[in-house]
């Protein structure tokens, strides 16, 4: 870490290929007696040469915008091993996906699922969807990444949902064929699931005794990810729970669908800051890199916890594990805050951790999901740079941004703006 650290710079998100490649090997050993379709979700970490090494793993991707999709395939990535869900897909992005040939639309309305089969009709070109439908399970997690519940603006309630199937069944351009779920992330037990599936089976048994046969269950993500050691679920204990409740249906053609996310990059990956100045104010003390929720939103918008720690400590300061309080003498609080104006703009607060002196580095782990694709330019921050390693070898695959990368869209002519008009939108 402290070789990229001084050949890159700081601040930049390092991830680990071996880590990325062992992910998605547990969950499909975990996994195999469903011969699922397991497609990871973009959103969480978008870069193309991390997207290119799942790819070469045998997975496909969920994208929830047509930029998302041109990413999976710039980065190799079939079409037809792709899913699309996302609540405000655009007639351009619908089209493009359809032009692609897309494998799955997850419909998330009514008037979605009208828009897409007006534009396949346009374009004669037939599709497949699967209505997402929120099971109003408490996933027990933040309330800004709980989606599965009734007033969710994502999918359609499970009372509406059987009679918007019945409605839609038999539509010849985009055949319905079954249901998504995505309850929120992350989940840290498997109960929320169990309820979940449950009532999407009895959704579907409903459907089939009026005839209306749906073959395709898309799970959705959520798995969780350490955070802190030993916090979450492995692949094999979630899928103790998942695969009882569906193996004998597989048996009989069902085809389940995988989401993972946070559980493939989370902890593939971390950020690596620099401590620009430290400072004492009033009890506090104050650690100020060169990053902080432009690089890192989760903490300042989530309240979530990432491990941070130094990368160069003496023997003395190594951690025993990554939790938010460690039984270690030595260590002094700090605030761990970045540059920005903003109050809110910290990665940890009240953080006991080895002291730190100007020009230390330190590593903010279990960052490789939602921290890059989350990132912002706010106060003219540069996004950072990206690195991938590979055995004992790292490449930088993601330029650091410099000055003439945050104007370049200010400084284009009118050709330019018409083109991107016309493009479908991420």
């Amino acid at each position: 870490m402290e070789r990229i650290a001084r050949e890159v710079g700081t601040p930049c998100f390092v991830y680990s290929t071996a880590t990325l490649q062992e992910h998605c090997s547990r969950i499909r050993s975990a996994f195999a007696p469903l011969l699922p379709s397991i497609c990871f979700s973009v959103k969480s970490c978008s870069n193309l040469s991390v997207l290119r090494v799942l790819v070469e793993a045998g997975v496909g991707m969920d994208v929830v915008s047509g930029h998302e999709l041109r990413r999976a395939m710039e980065a190799g990535c079939d079409p037809s091993r792709c899913v699309y869900a996302g609540v405000g897909k655009t007639d351009l992005e619908i089209e493009f996906a359809l032009r692609s040939g897309i494998g799955l639309f997850n419909v998330e309305s009514e008037q979605e699922f009208d828009a897409i089969a007006a534009c396949a009709e346009r374009l004669n070109i037939r599709c497949h969807g699967a209505l997402r439908v929120n099971p109003d399970v408490d996933p027990k997690t933040h309330r800004y990444t709980s989606t599965g519940n009734r007033e969710s603006k994502f999918g359609v309630d499970l009372e509406r949902a059987a009679d918007f199937i019945r409605k839609v069944h038999g539509n010849p351009w985009c055949s319905l064929r079954g249901i998504h779920l995505h309850i929120g992330s992350p989940i840290y037990s498997c109960e929320p699931y169990t309820q979940s599936i449950l009532k999407a089976l009895a959704l579907i048994d409903a459907l089939c005794a009026d005839g209306i046969v749906l073959d395709t269950l898309d799970l959705g993500g959520g798995f969780g990810a350490d955070y802190e050691t030993g916090q979450s679920p492995s692949a094999a204990d979630y899928a103790s729970t998942i695969v009882p409740l569906l193996e004998e249906r597989v048996r009989n053609g069902l085809r389940v669908i995988l989401e993972p996310g946070r559980s493939i990059a989370a902890n593939a990956g971390v950020l690596l800051v620099s401590v620009v100045y430290t400072k004492e104010s009033g009890d506090r003390t104050f650690a100020i890199c060169d990053a902080g929720m432009n690089a890192l939103l989760r903490p300042s918008h989530y309240d979530a916890f990432h491990f941070i720690w130094p990368i160069d400590v003496s023997a003395a300061f190594v951690p025993p594990s990554r939790r938010a309080k460690l039984e270690m003498s030595g260590l002094k609080l700090h605030d761990i805050v970045g540059p920005l104006c903003e109050t809110g703009d910290f990665l940890a607060l009240e953080r006991a951790i080895p002291p730190v002196n100007r020009h230390d580095r330190l590593a903010v782990f279990t960052a490789g999901a939602y921290g890059m694709t989350m990132a912002s330019r706010y106060n003219s921050s540069a996004l950072p740079a990206e690195v991938l390693v590979e055995g004992d070898t790292f490449r930088v695959v993601r330029l650091r941004e410099c000055y003439d990368d945050l104007v370049a869209h200010e400084r284009v002519g009118s050709e330019r703006c018409a083109a991107a008009i016309t493009e479908p939108q991420g």
